[in-house]
């Protein structure tokens, strides 16, 4: 069961993480090409797509941490620090896509494309592409230090 549950965990984190660390990076280029060029339709369209992966894989992400929690809770390692640190780290990933990058992104969409915000609630401080650049690299360093915890695992007995 333990390898199922890793297994399931492992490729809900490939699956759901992969999509959205790529397309939040590839978002602030093509808001800079759109914003140059306000008649460049693939610009906006390209935003749409993107700002849409990362939404739709960001709600698939939530399968990451339930199967690792199902997976740490089999393995009996849910009180190493190693994993705390990960589930801290990971909370604090979701808590920037969630609360900066995704209404960013939105509040972009809306003012280079006129649309309708997708998502309701009040309207987020504007971010230059620049500073939405550097949020998103740090959502990423997030990740990639999960990522590393993940393979790590400080302590672990199983001699790798």
């Amino acid at each position: 069961m333990n390898k199922l549950l890793l297994s399931l965990h492992v490729l809900a984190a490939v699956i759901a993480v992969g999509p959205v660390t790529v397309a939040a990076s590839m978002f602030p280029a093509t808001l800079r090409r759109a914003l140059d060029d306000s008649h460049d339709g693939d610009a906006r369209t390209t935003l749409r797509t993107l700002h849409r992966i990362c939404r739709v894989y960001a709600g698939v992400g939530v399968a990451v941490p339930v199967f690792g929690f199902a997976t740490a809770s089999s393995l009996g390692v849910l009180g190493d620090a190693w994993l705390i640190t990960s589930i801290l780290l990971t909370a604090a990933a979701a808590g920037v896509l969630a609360l900066v990058i995704l209404p960013a992104q939105d509040r972009a969409l809306t003012e280079r494309t006129g649309g309708v915000p997708a998502s309701p609630g009040p309207t987020p401080t504007a971010l230059t592409p620049g500073r939405l650049a550097m949020v998103t690299g740090i959502f990423n360093l997030l990740w990639a230090t999960v990522t590393v915890l993940m393979i790590i695992r400080p302590g672990s007995t199983t001699g790798v």
